[in-house]
Formats: structure tokens, sequence, C-alpha cells
């Protein structure tokens, strides 16, 4: 392995007008897919969908007793942009007038196909003519207040188009998706067209906003746009800064920025070719995170360059050195770090997946930018003078102080490395009471206009999701059996004694609102009465067939475990009662929570993989059994630590701390491997153990402690973002860092001055003239 790092080394140095021209063609490539990444790798043409009739799926476990009507069923609770109106006067003379004109204007765009709101809700009787539930100009308060209480009374309006306070409506947009030309017309342009033909009537006052899949998706989208660009210019800036504050010299400064810079600009232009640019973790972690990882192995290369010009060596020579002593150390740390990135890819969820790809791409691309960039600037003309402070900067002034922590530690190995031991595995068992969570929102920013109007609609109307419990009957039941009512009420007097679940609606409130008394099981042929979109929403006959739709609130899928394990057992009891129907908890959160312990595998999985990986490559490359064991607690202590602090907290698992998670760990082992590699460095020219590991701390120690500054700093960048995933993710990373540090200079010089093997080193370079 040293030799092969050697021969590049050579190849780079010797060949260096070459790599030059090989790295401007490649950049030039990735400019490209920055800008239109269409130009070298044409968009290909979308799949046509298959519809349900081609495929064979008729959304029932059993086929149709008798043809099925084509007829569109009614939603009430969908739209592909939900518009969000607030107002104390809808029932007023100019709030209704300018609703209406609100509603006319949204009808009036091209991309507006229809809108459903409360005075076009659909009618209950067949027969009966259409009537709207807001009276028209100049009617008197007491109708107004009448049309109040008839539209909260109404099954398809109160609760479901308009709160119970009857000061906010749900206008239900969909989209002709052939007229929209930009996000903005699935939006901004919705809300201010609503807007101003409300301030039309200024003696009433509506507030607008937008939210629903569509504008979520754009919201998330944009943001993600915007962020890309603000945080690689923030990573940058921090990497400049930090750089000139450790090295005090223009050109290490310039130089050791440059592999970051290349390479996130490398792999965000690889990404858009790829078409992973929309992953809501990639515009604002993964420039921030190979940012930091880029400029980390880029202080080990540019202090070792330094070290060796600071000796009398010529810039090509230290460039040429250098890679051949610290290549294979960072090779390592890209290769780990990828490891563990790259097990992510073993999750269950599309983003995690997705994020796993992106970041072993970044960390690979950062990898050559280190080996490539950094040489060739010392090499040039622009480092003739990269020695200059070297041993005056504030890390090198101080290290004699820490190295008094250090010779504290190797006087009370046996103490510290049984502590190492134990506490790791308290913390480990605490981390592992984490329980999982998700939400929709996490990673939404938290002011955006979608994310607050969803946490409106959660509070006004019980939530935006939807699930259903789906009741199927047995042949031998005819279709207009009261059973299938008793069954159904059974089903949402279940659902009301819920308090998380919002407003159900079945047929037992379509039936309810209609013309006389009586159980819903004495009047299920007034079903006939209803329109055919109505009642098919909701009820199916010739498919066996009923649904219960209610609502849910965002407030994270573990929060309504104990609700839908309720349901579930009242619906155990409604199926032993009526052995001929079978009931099933259904819908998107419904399928959520079951898989929820999918997180906790997922973790599991992932880092249990990764840590193997790691472990058996380390143990391969050290050609050390011992070395190998030695590894896992510094290396297993940060990610402990970080999770007995989430526990602490009351912080559930969830799908970005499973991405940190795994992230954390291949971050964290990089400085141990540093450690380790120079130990096994200084081992081989020195017997003496105890000073073998000094050594190894005054040769690595300024870089470990300079590169986990930087990528504190860096990681404290994220803090300043407006969505949630963001500043969790960041927070782990500060924690895992933090205490990886500690790990790597308290614990591990402990376990190898206990542990080590004490078997001559091999294979290990001895060129170094200051390990000499």
């Amino acid at each position: 392995m040293f030799d092969r790092f050697e021969r590049v080394a050579d190849w780079i140095i010797r060949h260096r007008r070459l790599t030059f021209f090989l790295v401007v063609v490649w950049t030039a490539l990735m400019a490209i897919g920055h800008y239109d990444p269409n130009l070298i790798l044409p968009e290909s043409p979308p799949e046509q969908p298959v519809s349900a009739a081609e495929s064979g799926d008729t959304g029932f476990d059993q086929p149709p007793s008798v043809p099925v009507p084509q007829v569109s069923p009614v939603r009430v609770t969908s739209g592909d942009v939900i518009v969000v109106a607030r107002s104390d006067g809808f029932f007023t003379d100019q709030g209704a007038e300018a609703i209406r004109a609100a509603v006319t204007a949204l009808e009036s765009l091209d991309q507006v196909d229809s809108v459903l709101w409360m005075d076009r809700a659909p009618m209950l009787n067949i027969f009966g003519l259409p009537e709207p539930i807001l009276p028209r100009k100049n009617a008197s308060p007491s109708r107004f207040e009448s049309a109040r209480l008839r539209a909260l009374a109404h099954p398809l309006v109160g609760g479901q188009l308009l709160s119970s306070d009857a000061k906010t409506m749900l206008l239900m947009v969909r989209i002709d998706w052939l007229f929209v030309t930009d996000d903005s017309d699935c939006t901004d342009r919705l809300r201010d067209t609503a807007a101003a033909a409300a301030a039309k009537f200024p003696d009433v006052e509506i507030e607008f906003q937008v939210t629903g899949e569509v504008p979520i998706f754009v919201s998330r989208a944009a943001s993600n746009r915007a962020n890309e660009i603000k945080y690689q210019l923030i990573g940058y800036s921090i990497a400049l800064l930090i750089a000139f504050v450790l090295f005090r010299g223009l050109s290490s400064v310039a130089i050791v920025a440059l592999a970051p810079i290349f390479g996130v600009f490398w792999t965000l232009g690889l990404l858009h070719y790829l078409g992973f640019d929309d992953n809501p973790f990639n515009s604002v972690i993964v420039p921030v995170l190979l940012c930091m990882l880029g400029f980390t192995d880029g202080v080990h290369m540019m202090v070792q360059i330094r070290r060796y010009r600071a000796a009398g060596m010529s810039a090509p020579e230290a460039a040429r050195q250098s890679i051949r002593d610290v290549g294979l150390a960072c090779w390592l740390t890209s290769l780990t770090t990828a490891i563990a990135f790259g097990s992510l890819v073993l999750a269950h969820h599309e983003i995690v997946r997705e994020f796993g790809y992106c970041c072993v791409i970044g960390v690979l691309m950062t990898f050559v930018a280190v080996i490539t960039i950094i040489p060739l600037a010392c090499a040039s003309p622009l480092g003739r003078r990269v020695h200059s402070g070297y041993g005056r900067n504030l890390v090198d002034k101080n290290l004699s102080r820490i190295s008094v922590v250090i010779d504290f530690v190797l006087r009370r190995s046996r103490m510290f490395s049984i502590a190492a031991v134990l506490v790791t595995a308290l913390l480990a068992v605490a981390t592992a009471q984490l329980r999982p969570d998700e939400r929709l929102t996490s990673a939404l920013a938290s002011r955006s206009e979608a994310a607050l109007a969803l946490a409106h609609i959660d509070q006004a109307f019980g939530g935006m999701e939807t699930a259903e419990v789906s009741v199927r009957w047995h042949p031998d039941v005819p279709s207009d059996s009261g059973e299938i009512a008793e069954v159904v009420t059974r089903v949402d007097d279940a659902l009301r004694s819920v308090p998380t679940i919002g407003t159900p609606l079945s047929i037992r409130n379509l039936i309810d609102a209609l013309p006389g008394e009586g159980a819903a099981a004495t009047r299920m042929s007034l079903l006939e009465l209803l329109p055919p979109p109505l009642k098919r929403a909701y009820y199916a006959p010739e498919r066996r067939y009923a649904r219960v739709q209610f609502r849910l609130q965002d407030i994270g899928i573990a929060s309504h475990a104990a609700a839908f394990e309720h349901v579930e057992r009242e619906l155990e009891r409604i199926e032993q009662s009526y052995p001929k129907f079978r009931l099933e908890l259904r819908g998107d959160a419904v399928r959520r929570w079951r898989n929820l312990y999918q997180v906790s595998v997922d973790l599991a999985f992932s880092l249990g993989t990764a840590s193997l990986i790691i472990f058996g490559v380390l143990t391969v490359v050290y050609r050390s059994l011992r070395l190998g064991l030695i590894s896992v607690v510094p290396n297993i202590f940060p990610l402990a630590f970080t999770g007995f602090l989430l526990w602490i907290y009351g912080q559930k698992l969830e799908i970005v701390t499973v991405c940190a998670f795994t992230v954390c760990l291949g971050i964290a082992v990089d400085d141990t491997i540093h450690f380790l590699t120079r130990y096994r460095e200084e081992s081989a020219v020195n017997p003496n153990r105890k000073e073998a590991i000094r050594k190894a701390f005054i040769g690595v120690g300024t870089a470990l402690i300079m590169t986990t500054v930087v990528l504190v700093i860096g990681f404290s960048t994220a803090l300043l973002s407006d969505a949630r995933d963001h500043r969790i993710f960041a927070m782990m990373g500060i924690l895992t860092i933090g205490s990886a540090l500690f790990a790597d200079l308290i614990f591990l010089p402990a376990l190898l001055l206990r542990y080590a093997d004490d078997r001559p080193q091999i294979g290990v370079s001895h060129d170094d003239p200051a390990s000499v």
C-alpha cells in the first residue's frame, strides 16, 4: 500500500503538466453540470405512467361483482394546492363577496383547473337544486348566522372545508399542468391573485397562504437551491478564515483552501449530472460536510509539506514526500468515511439512500482534489513560501502544554483504558433507548409559508394528512344491508373517541345529513339519493367496500402510535361482532407507522455494516488484529456520547439522525487513522511504546486539533439553516467531532499503551525527518 502511494506521488509530481490538464478538463465538465447538465447528457423523456386499467389494479382486493360505473369520486380533502383563507368575517356581507371574488380570480387563471370550496360542496340530494351555502349580497345578519350553522352541520364542509370556529376556509385547487411555466404559478401567484381580489373589499380582512403537496415540494426545492449557493460560500469563507488563522501565510491559506473548493465544486456538478440535486440534504449538509472533510485532509497534507519545506526540501520533493507519508492516511480516512456513508445505501428510505450515494461521490472527489490540487500548487511558484510562519501558529505554540495531558494519561493508562471501555458501553446502552419518529415537514424551513399554513391546518382542522379504515364484507351481505351502516358507525365512533384524530367522514355522516330520522342502519336505502360522485367517494357496493376517512396532525408519526394501536384493537372487536366484515387501517401515515421500526433497523444495519467493514479494513492495512480492536472504542465513544445526549434531551430517532450517526462515524474514524498511522511509523523506529505514543501525538496533534476546530466551526454554519433537519444534523456533528478528539487524545493513547502489540511494525515509511 505504501509502495502504491509512492508511485502515485512520483507520477503526480513528475507529470505535473498532464495532471494539471486533466484537472482543468474535469473542472470544465463539472462547470457545465452546474450550468446545464443536459448539454452533455440530454434528459431522457419521462416514462408514461401505467393506468390502473392497464396494470390490472382495481384498487381493491376483490374484483367488482358488477360493472363499475365510470364516475370520478369527489375528494373534499385533497387538492394539488390548498389555499388557506383566514378571516373573522366570512359570514358577513363584505366577507362573502370578498371570498367569492377571490375564488373567481383563482378560476380565471389558466393554470387553475378547478377550485373546490365551501360554496361548491356537492349536493347531498340528487333531486335537489344547487344552492350556495353563503348568502348573496345584502342578506341580513340573521341569515348569515343561519348559513354559518348550516355550513358547520354540512358533513362535507364542517371540519373539512371550514374550521369549527368558521374563521378558516380551505380552497382546494386543482392545477392544469399544461399551463404551468414556473414554480410561482402553483404558489405565489395563487396567493397574490386571491389576496388582490379580496383587497377590493376593504371592510373585511382576509389572509391567504398556500400549502399542500405541490407548495411543500416547491418550497423544499427552492430552499435547496438558495441554500446550495449560500452554504457553499459560507463553507469557503470559513475555510479561508481558519486557514489564515492556523497557517499565518497567504500562500498556505490559498493552497489549503483549493482542495475543498474544487472537491465541492466537482461533487455538486456531478450530482447535477446524476439527478441527485433535489435531495434535501444536498443543499446544505453536503457542501459544508465536504468542505470540512477536504479542508481537514488538506490541513494534514499542508502540515507535512510545511514541515519538509522548513527542513530544507525543495517544493517538488516536499510535495512528493508528503503524498507518500500522508497520502495513505488520507486514503484510509476517505475510504472509511466512504464506507460509513456508503452504508446508507442499504436503508429503505430513498432520501437516505440518495444521500449515501452523494456522500460517497463527494468523499472520493474531495480525496482526488487533496492529493492533486495541493501538491501541484505547492510545487508551483505559488508554493515558494508555503512554509512561512511554520511553528508559530496558535496550535504549534501551545502543543507542548497539551502534551502534559498525554503524559498524565500514559501514567494512568490502566484507569483510562478501563474507563474508556465502561463509559463507552454505558453510553451505548443509553443510545439504544432512542425511539424512532418521522414528520412530513422536518425537511421544510420552519418559517416557510407552506410549513406555517400546514401548522394552522393541523390546529384548525385536525391535520392535512388523511388516513382511512377500509370496510369490506362477504358476498353473502347485501349491498343495502343495515349491517354495513352499523359497522361503519362503530368504526366512526371508535375514531371519534381518539383526541388526536380529526373529523372522520363516511356514509354515516352523509346519511345523517339527509332528511329523516333514525339510525343510519335503518336508512341505507337513502344512499341512492346521493350524487354518484359523492356516494362513490365513500361507498362502492359492487366492490363490497366502504371507507371511513379521517385527518391526522403532523406531530410526529410516533405520537400517533397509541391512537393507531387503540383503533386497531377496536377494529378487532368489531370484526368479532361482525364476522362477515374485514376492517383495515390504511393510509400513508399508517404505512409509515408500521415501518417506523425500520428507522432503527436502518441505523443498526448501517452502523453495524460500516463498523465491521472499517474494522476489517484497519485490521488488514495495519496487519494487526489488536490495533483493529483498539480502534473500536475511540470510534464508538463519540457516537454513543451524542446518542446519550439525544436521549437525555428527549429527542427521537429520525431519518436525519440515521444519516448523521453514519456520517459522524465516518468523520470520527479519521482522527483515529491519522494517530494510528503515525504511531506505527514511530513504533517502527522506537521500541519504547510510551515514547512512540508521545511522538505520534507531537507529530499529528497539531493537525488533529486544527481539523477538529475546522469541522466544529464548519458544522456550526448549518445551525443557521431554517430547516430543522439541518440544525439537528449540525448539532450532532459538533458533538461527535468534539468528543472524537477527546477519545483520540485521552482514550486511544491509554489503550495503545495498555494493549498494543509489541512486535515490530512492518510496511511503514522511515523517510520522515521529523520522526527520526
